[in-house]
């Protein structure tokens, strides 16, 4: 098809090279081989010496988008490229849209593969997701088995979705990382439609209406899933009426600013957690499994920012869950020394106290972070 290419897909194939690109300057997170496939690779041509990606695939404009992207791409011999389509089962009739998102995406000459990977009813969209991601994994396991290189797992998320994701966490009002948003690249999964923002990578993210325009240009023919419209869950009546309603009132950009707090807040909670990563290691008395215990005195001394993630780390080494805004609070005032020692009952089985000087630890009053299944060791 002749004539100057559409700005849509332009961008997407943008986003996307660039992603990769940064996974692999990054040496490839992630990945299980790749120390030994850099070596491997270094006098091997394209495609051998190329990473693989898997396109996580639903039959939606957004996904259908990105194949679409990486098919180009793939036949531009800048990786190797293959999808996964999970079905969940949770309506009707998914079997059947999911073979056929399946066979468009092998008519972009990629291969496909349906899993069905059922989630216990009533299946919830945050099982839905883990179990999607399990298979994905496994998927990008195998592939690298058999192949010994690096795969990296692509989704479909756009900016509408992240503008989307920003809202919902104000709503919680859980911290910095709550309006972060999705997380553009974590390990293996990048999301390149949310732009990319490396040292020597970088492109700008889509919206959903660009994906759909990828599709439309492209004649690819798209699966809207009925429960996208279904107003029942928060995400929809999210994207169905509180944006739109806020895009009226506030202004047209008013989604775009919620992307862009997104990026700015992710380097904030990144760089906060990298300083936290530092000082857990530096408050740690004891970490064996289902027990943490900590200098009270270093936890005392560290901003309250750094405190409080020093104190979430600990509870998850533990074996327990991320605390609450409300369990923070609670380990924040065992720490300074306000009320009892503890226990400070947290999510997962686990609790938190304050022990008395010493006791074989060396160190005044550390907190013994333990799960409640093992009982609570005295020091």
């Amino acid at each position: 098809m002749g004539g100057r290419l559409p700005p849509q897909l332009a961008a997407a194939r943008r986003a996307v090279l660039a992603a990769v690109s940064a996974w692999r300057d990054a040496g490839f997170p992630g990945a299980s081989v790749a120390s030994r496939y850099d070596d491997a690779a270094a006098d091997a041509p394209a495609p051998e010496s190329s990473p693989h990606v898997l396109l996580a695939v639903s039959g939606g404009a957004d996904s259908m988008a990105l194949a679409a992207t990486a098919a180009f791409l793939v036949h531009a011999s800048h990786f190797g490229a293959s999808a996964v389509l999970v079905d969940h089962g949770l309506q009707p009739g998914s079997a059947d849209a999911v073979a056929a998102a399946a066979e468009r995406v092998r008519a972009m000459g990629l291969s496909a593969v349906v899993v069905r990977a059922s989630v216990p009813e009533p299946g919830t969209e945050e099982q839905a997701r883990h179990a999607r991601y399990r298979e994905l994994e496994a998927a990008a396991a195998e592939i690298e088995a058999e192949t010994g290189r690096p795969v990296a797992i692509l989704t479909g998320h756009t900016l509408s979705d992240q503008a989307e994701q920003v809202l919902l966490g104000l709503a919680r009002g859980s911290g910095t990382r709550s309006v972060a948003g999705i997380p553009a690249a974590r390990g293996r999964v990048l999301r390149p439609f949310l732009g990319v923002s490396g040292a020597g990578s970088r492109a700008e993210g889509l919206w959903r209406a660009d994906t759909e325009f990828v599709c439309a240009h492209e004649s690819i023919e798209v699966w809207d899933d009925p429960t996208n419209a279904e107003r029942d869950a928060l995400r929809n009546r999210v994207r169905l009426d509180v944006l739109p309603a806020l895009e009226e009132h506030l202004g047209p950009g008013f989604a775009a600013s919620l992307a862009r707090t997104a990026g700015l807040a992710a380097a904030d909670a990144d760089h906060l957690d990298a300083l936290a990563g530092e000082a857990y290691a530096g408050a740690v008395v004891r970490d064996g499994p289902g027990v943490v215990v900590l200098d009270l005195a270093s936890v005392r001394a560290l901003p309250a920012a750094l405190g409080r993630r020093v104190l979430r780390s600990a509870a998850q080494a533990a074996g327990g869950e991320a605390p609450t805004y409300e369990r923070t609070l609670a380990l924040e005032r065992l720490v300074a020394g306000a009320g009892s020692a503890g226990p400070v009952q947290l999510a997962g089985h686990v609790v938190a106290r304050r022990l008395r000087d010493g006791r074989g630890h060396g160190h005044a009053g550390p907190i013994l972070l333990v799960q409640a299944a093992r009982g609570i060791i005295e020091g």
